[in-house]
């Protein structure tokens, strides 16, 4: 059986929202909180929630679901790779068959989430990123052989995209009737959008 790890990116400042992104109320809970159980829910294996700032904060949340643990990046404000490849680390000695990509602040429906996952399963791509209107979205998905090229990503490169760059032929970019794949909750504006969406 295929093992799906997930590395979900809540290490940032949150400094165009204003307050920590982890801990906004979405949907009954906290976009952390949802975010963990609607990721298992669809069926990922476990999953690694890399912290940063204010980690004293989300270890607790992280700590009661199981299936997660969190893994702490000393180097959070050098940027987003920084994040990704102390994820990657943290798989270290996991059975893993492929990592799904995600930030905490791009909440994720499992409906979708599943959908996605059981389309990368079935192919021989090794990335596949939704997309919506022709748009990329999140979360992404790679397969496992891809993790060493993660873990040597830089700032400068661009990061993922270079990866996925480097493997265009074997990435599918799958069209998805979901406008929420496209979130990406950055400002109080963007959340407040989301909130009021009816999705």
């Amino acid at each position: 059986m295929p093992q799906v790890w997930a590395i979900l990116l809540a290490a940032g400042e949150s400094s165009r929202m204003g307050r920590l992104k982890a801990l906004l109320p979405w949907r009954n809970t906290t976009l952390l909180e949802y975010q963990l159980h609607s990721l298992l829910e669809a069926g990922v294996h476990g999953i690694i929630v890399v912290l940063g700032h204010d980690a004293d904060s989300l270890k607790p949340m992280v700590e009661s679901v199981d299936g997660a643990s969190w893994a702490y990046n000393p180097d959070y404000l050098q940027g987003k790779t920084t994040s990704l490849k102390t994820g990657v680390a943290a798989l270290a000695g996991q059975q893993v068959s492929d990592v799904l990509l995600l930030s905490v602040d791009q909440p994720r429906n499992p409906d979708s989430v599943r959908t996605l996952l059981e389309r990368h399963l079935s192919s021989s791509n090794r990335i596949t990123i939704p997309t919506h209107g022709g748009k990329g979205g999140h979360p992404i998905l790679i397969a496992a052989e891809l993790l060493p090229k993660l873990a040597e990503i830089e700032e400068e490169s661009q990061g993922l995209k270079a990866v996925v760059r480097q493997h265009a032929e074997n990435t599918e970019r799958f069209e998805m009737d979901d406008p929420s794949l496209l979130w990406d909750l950055n400002t109080p504006e963007q959340y407040q959008k989301a909130l009021d969406s009816a999705i």
